[in-house]
């Protein structure tokens, strides 16, 4: 089934919930108004639609391979990378200084969804890119930039971000690669990395590794890791391509999905010793490996969205052509397409309803990404940046969550056609389980919302939301619609319960760390539940108010009842994760290792 970018739904988040009139008043982001998303959407849906998606099946039938050392990508790949370079994709959020359009994230953000719901093992490598991109831009040196910036921002080369070894996951501190400083100031790298996305392939003519090693003499654990750069081929003086550097892919994994996305295990330093370029100071590598993290994060749970959104398209188009059994009802005295079955529009609701809550979400972090960095007014930039950090985990999380249950419901409304690869549905839910593991499991997002983001400003930023939500809950209180009060009454009962929850995580973390931790990941979806239910009922006004202007009524009609629908299925969950993670506690932490 062809995907179609839902131009709509993105286009009324930009408008109406970011509000893209006032970000595009922000110094340098002056030429970014309605007009220009437009225009950028509808030419990256051209793209995608017509370049990428049709290549996401043959990438998962025919996936990367490796022989005697190279990856060898699905066919067509290498070609429409080559088309996405030309077009300047890569560089749309990138400062214009170092070839890129400058455009705000606002913009960005939804050009990535389209990207990853064409094809998520694509948009794979320019994701990663994308990271390599930020921590050069706010960590490396003039040198490094220059060498860098320029190949990275054109997507000519592309980047890699390498944490994990075989003895290290997602405990950093156990990081054994070495580095070993040279006379000429550059480092020799040895080491083993695993689970390196796009760690080797053929679409680009360089692939620059970002390397996390310990300097020779360094402290133990997370305080002596330092960040290099390590590239696939070095760079002469003038900028082009020398010797191949000691860094060499020794194999390449066979995953559950995202099979034609190289997940590669690289090996450093065998041959003398690869030579790998210091960003910043030693052993500062974690922080500016946070800076690539930290925009991962974001991504991946766009890919979320964007897997989500393609596994309802799916289902949809499915459930209007399969004709089985007749409507409950009687209204056909036949059988009939399924979309007719309450059970079946029950699905699909819920899968509509999750994806444009989470679409609306991660559009307003977005926005307040950009006011963070462009907003004239210092306050204004320390407000949004409290906002949009504490929303990365939401975003990250309670996204990647909800795709999963999206794409299996999207299995389920094909029944047992869903569980045949042929019919395409179970591509989705396979490509999506990575997105609640990588670049952080469910569980260290929600250690970060309990530990970073709310215990540690005693639950100032989260209550500031929760006063937010409640000018909401007034406004819609104030309609006389059925739609609005309903909302109205299903907001507040999960603001109350987001509420209770942030005083419970804010005022027991130190003296009940178990208690708190324990109710970590419910905490984070209660949050991201709230959240996204607090932007479909700000999408309930707006579009209650432009259909009674006569605009474009039945979408709006239609954003309308997908609000009410969250709030009566999936808000209405709040409460009830409240009580498991307030009342719960113990049931959890009183458990002995005995009893498993």
């Amino acid at each position: 089934m062809s995907y179609i970018a839902p131009l709509k739904d993105m286009l009324f988040d930009i408008e109406h919930l970011a509000n893209i009139a006032q970000v595009s008043q922000m110094p340098g982001l002056e030429e970014a108004g309605l007009e220009t998303a437009q225009a950028v959407l509808e030419e990256c849906a051209r793209f995608n639609q017509d370049v990428v998606a049709p290549l996401n099946v043959a990438g998962d039938r025919d996936p990367s391979s490796f022989k005697d050392g190279k990856v060898t990508t699905t066919a067509g790949f290498k070609e429409a990378f080559a088309q996405y370079v030309a077009g300047g994709w890569q560089g749309l959020q990138h400062p214009a200084e170092f070839g890129g359009q400058g455009l705000p994230k606002t913009i960005g953000a939804a050009c990535g969804e389209m990207l990853n719901s064409a094809n998520m093992s694509f948009a794979l490598c320019p994701l990663l890119t994308d990271g390599a991109t930020e921590a050069l831009l706010t960590a490396g040196s003039d040198e490094l930039k220059a060498t860098y910036l320029e190949k990275l921002v054109s997507g000519q080369w592309t980047g890699t971000m390498n944490l994990t070894e075989p003895q290290a996951g997602s405990d950093l501190a156990m990081v054994r690669s070495r580095a070993e400083p040279q006379p000429d100031g550059t480092y020799k790298v040895f080491g083993t990395k695993i689970f390196i996305t796009y760690g080797e392939h053929d679409m680009a003519e360089n692939i620059v590794h970002l390397v996390l090693a310990r300097v020779t003499g360094a402290p133990e654990g997370v305080k002596g890791i330092s960040l290099f750069v390590v590239p696939k081929f070095l760079v002469n003086k003038d900028g082009s391509l020398g010797a191949r550097n000691d860094v060499h892919c020794v194999s390449i994994e066979h995953k559950l999905g995202i099979k034609a996305s190289p997940t590669a295990v690289l090996q450093y330093g065998d041959h003398g010793g690869a030579v790998g370029y210091l960003v910043g100071q030693e052993n500062r590598g974690l922080e500016y490996m946070f800076i690539m993290m930290n925009s991962a994060r974001y991504a991946v749970g766009m890919q979320g969205i964007a897997i989500a959104e393609r596994a309802y398209q799916h289902a949809v188009a499915y459930a209007k052509d399969r004709v089985q059994s007749r409507p409950v009802d009687g209204s056909i005295n036949a059988s009939a397409p399924i979309i007719h079955h309450p059970d079946v529009k029950r699905m699909l609701m819920t899968m509509r309803a999750y994806t444009e809550g989470c679409r609306a979400m991660a559009t307003v972090a977005a926005a307040a990404y950009d006011a963070a960095h462009h907003h004239a007014d210092a306050d204004t930039r320390k407000q949004n940046q409290a906002f949009y950090e504490y929303l990365v985990p939401l975003v990250k999380g309670y996204s990647t969550e909800m795709s999963l249950e999206v794409a299996s419901l999207g299995v389920q409304v094909h029944g047992g056609m869903g569980f045949i690869e042929e019919t395409g549905a179970a591509q989705y839910l396979r490509d999506a389980k990575i997105l609640t593991i990588y670049e952080g499991t469910t569980a260290i997002q929600a250690n970060d919302l309990v530990g970073r983001k709310t215990a540690r400003d005693g639950g100032q930023t989260a209550k500031a939301i929760a006063a937010q939500i409640e000018k909401t809950e007034a406004e819609l209180a104030k309609r006389d619609t059925p739609d609005a009060l309903a909302m109205a009454r299903r907001l507040k009962g999960a603001r109350e319960a987001f509420v209770d929850v942030v005083e419970f995580v804010a005022g027991q973390t130190k003296a009940s760390p178990n208690a708190v931790f324990a109710g970590s990941v419910p905490y984070l979806m209660l949050a991201g539940n709230v959240v996204a239910g607090w932007q479909l009922a700000r999408s309930l006004l707006i579009a209650e108010d432009l259909a009674k202007a006569g605009t474009d009524v039945a979408f709006m009609k239609a954003k309308v009842a997908t609000a009410r629908f969250y709030a009566e299925h999936i808000l209405n969950k709040a409460p009830g994760l409240r009580d498991s993670i307030v009342d719960g506690a113990e049931s959890v932490t009183a458990l002995a290792l005995e009893s498993f």
